[in-house]
């Protein structure tokens, strides 16, 4: 079964790998190396597809200071279509909006249409109250809508879920827009994913709409510095869990044992037998403990997932 149809049918496990392109101008030789360095990693691994993403400067999101200076990556179309020929995976590529206008947008779905990468997972804007020249909405509904028939997807942060603003609600919205499927911010944390979930079932069966692929991601993280660029991005590790991890003897050992225990968590809810869950693994990480601990954490997971 290709990953689209995965994707779409409530019946099918999902497991993906996501990844970070190689910094921008980097000389071929080194992204064909590193493409073939994580060729190697996924081989055996059971996984169905890899995401892409896109990294922008997320500055403006926060007052914190960045713990890592931004450096800009790869067109991820570039590196997207380079894996898939490399691992013979479907990839999801990410695409962040920025200032892009509704011109520039369709081109670059003429663009990726030509290139054969029809699975995309749409970002918005870091920095809210801005009006941009193109709505995020309306950059979901036109590549939904694109004769190249895109399979498109969003982005859900179980954290923005609260009383004043609903994440379910959104995750709604933007199915109606086009949205297929959804891949959640790395999880350390199960409550608010719990809570996310089942106010999203609620608010399905209200609306008479069947709930789309919501797809949980979780991240090795063994050091202090790692952790502290995973809270600036916004994923949100409570002390005590920070505390634990590197307190620990082992640290990746204990962080792989956390997103266990949270992705059990979070399954061990009535809504997981309605709502078409899967799981995404990624690495944040340039450290190699880390990037192997991903690899670990793929078993680890699909363990979790099979024991369901």
């Amino acid at each position: 079964m290709d990953l689209k149809s995965r994707l779409a049918d409530p019946r099918e496990p999902v497991f993906l790998y996501g990844t970070t392109p190689p910094r921008a101008g980097a000389p071929r030789q080194q992204v064909e190396a590193a493409a073939e360095k994580l060729a190697a990693r996924l081989r055996g691994l059971p996984v169905h597809g890899i995401v892409v993403y896109d990294i922008q400067d997320e500055s403006g999101r926060t007052s914190q200071p960045r713990p890592f200076p931004f450096t800009g990556t790869l067109d991820p179309r570039q590196y997207s279509a380079l894996l898939r020929e490399r691992t013979g995976l479907a990839p999801i590529t990410y695409k962040a909006l920025g200032n892009m206008d509704e011109a520039a947008w369709q081109a670059w779905l003429v663009e990726s249409a030509q290139a054969d990468l029809r699975l995309v997972s749409v970002v918005g804007r870091p920095t809210s109250g801005i009006k941009y020249p193109l709505a995020l909405s309306r950059a979901v509904r036109l590549a939904a809508e694109h004769p190249a028939r895109f399979t498109v997807g969003g982005v859900v942060i179980a954290e923005r879920h609260n009383d004043e603003r609903s994440e379910a609600a959104r995750l709604l919205a933007k199915a109606v827009e086009g949205c297929g499927y959804f891949i959640s911010q790395a999880v350390y944390h199960a409550p608010p994913t719990q809570r996310l979930l089942r106010d999203y079932l609620r608010d399905c069966r209200g609306a008479g709409i069947p709930p789309r692929r919501v797809v949980l991601t979780f991240a090795p993280c063994g050091r202090e510095k790692t952790m502290a660029f995973m809270r600036w991005l916004g994923v949100n590790i409570a002390p005590e869990t920070e505390g634990a991890i590197l307190g620990a003897a082992n640290p990746i050992a204990k962080t792989i044992e956390i997103c266990r225990d949270n992705l059990r968590r979070i399954l061990d809810q009535p809504y997981a037998d309605q709502i078409p869950l899967g799981v995404n693994v990624e690495s944040v990480s340039i450290n190699r403990d880390e990037i192997d601990a991903s690899v670990e954490l793929v078993h680890s997971l699909r363990e979790v997932l099979q024991a369901k």
